[in-house]
């Protein structure tokens, strides 16, 4: 008897106080998550306006880590007409999403990558010349193309320099696919 009155009351002490530390956790995550990133119109196009444009500028805005280690990154894009690009292909997870803001180009997507080959030793991406078998869209201001990982992508013609936004989803630890 002395058992069951001291070992019931300490089980469930136990269990609350399992499910009160459980849902103090939840509380904990969920309340970092409250708070949104904001970024204005303005200092986007502020951001683009000031990347290089004499080379093909990929940078970054800024990266949030989200939820379960997930992140998304906010990237300003700029590519002149007169800098051909090569073919890509990220050997990662990370989901590109394309929003064009200015000009217009032919986009190459899925497929493979001709005369490909890792772009460093280090690197996960894969460069080619082309893509053989892929779909072709030509894009301009407003379009919004969704690139999944491991997914061959290529800028096959650019009427005129080109703008965009790109927002890379996936793994915190691999956002920053360079």
């Amino acid at each position: 008897m002395i058992r069951k009155t001291f070992f019931i009351p300490l089980l469930l002490t136990y269990l609350i106080a399992g499910e009160t530390l459980q849902q103090r956790e939840q509380t904990s995550a969920t309340a970092q998550l409250r708070v949104g990133t904001y970024l204005t119109a303005s200092d986007i196009d502020k951001f683009i306006e000031a990347l290089a444009r004499d080379t093909v500028s990929d940078s970054k805005i800024r990266v949030v880590e989200v939820v379960d280690k997930n992140g998304v990154g906010l990237y300003g894009v700029y590519r002149p007409k007169e800098i051909a690009g090569k073919a890509n292909l990220h050997q990662i997870a990370t989901t590109e999403t394309y929003y064009i803001l200015k000009g217009h180009g032919t986009l190459v997507t899925g497929g493979e990558i001709i005369d490909g080959a890792f772009a460093s030793p280090t690197s996960i991406t894969i460069k080619g010349t082309a893509i053989k078998g892929g779909v072709s869209r030509r894009v301009g201001p407003g379009d919004v193309i969704i690139i999944p990982g491991y997914t061959a992508h290529w800028w096959s013609k650019l009427d005129e320099d080109l703008s965009y936004i790109s927002f890379r989803t996936g793994p915190y630890s691999e956002i920053e696919i360079h």
